[in-house]
């Protein structure tokens, strides 16, 4: 009897690196993204951009926007509008609680990564709430004394 892996394996496609840095994360989803075909293979590719993107919850429906998925290069005409708004595949009580947190806390929604499961492109999205200039300060000060922490315990 074989045991299997019970976590899928991850192919990262693109990571939000700012999103880590500008805002403090409260709270994350998995969701999936309805795409075409020509956005897949551009993905497959790499060419994703996550720095702009941001969600809206919209008629009970969760949309993600300035998600920029470059042409794909063997795509002729029928190739993908690179920025346009592509919908997000959540639960019903999951996107009751993002209506809840948006409109009433005035928080914002931000893709972190995107990435393929078992072929599936996924987003990972999170409610973030923005920080304050002093708050970027204390997360790289206290970066670099860990960082420091960690190359002292080595050096032993």
């Amino acid at each position: 009897m074989a045991t299997q892996d019970t976590e899928d394996p991850i192919e990262m496609i693109a990571r939000n690196k700012r999103a880590r840095h500008d805002y403090e994360i409260l709270d994350t989803w998995e969701t999936g993204i309805v795409l075409s075909g020509t956005e897949v293979k551009a993905l497959r590719d790499g060419r994703a951009n996550l720095t702009d993107a941001f969600g809206i919850v919209k008629d009970g429906e969760v949309f993600l926007l300035n998600l920029h998925i470059g042409a794909y290069s063997q795509g002729n005409n029928f190739n993908h509008e690179p920025t346009r708004t592509r919908k997000l595949l959540l639960h019903r009580r999951e996107i009751r609680r993002m209506i809840g947190a948006v409109e009433r806390q005035g928080l914002t929604l931000v893709p972190l990564d995107l990435y393929f499961v078992r072929g599936r492109v996924k987003a990972r999205l999170a409610l973030v709430r923005g920080k304050q200039q002093h708050d970027k300060r204390e997360d790289l000060k206290k970066r670099d004394a860990d960082r420091e922490i960690a190359r002292a315990l080595r050096s032993r």
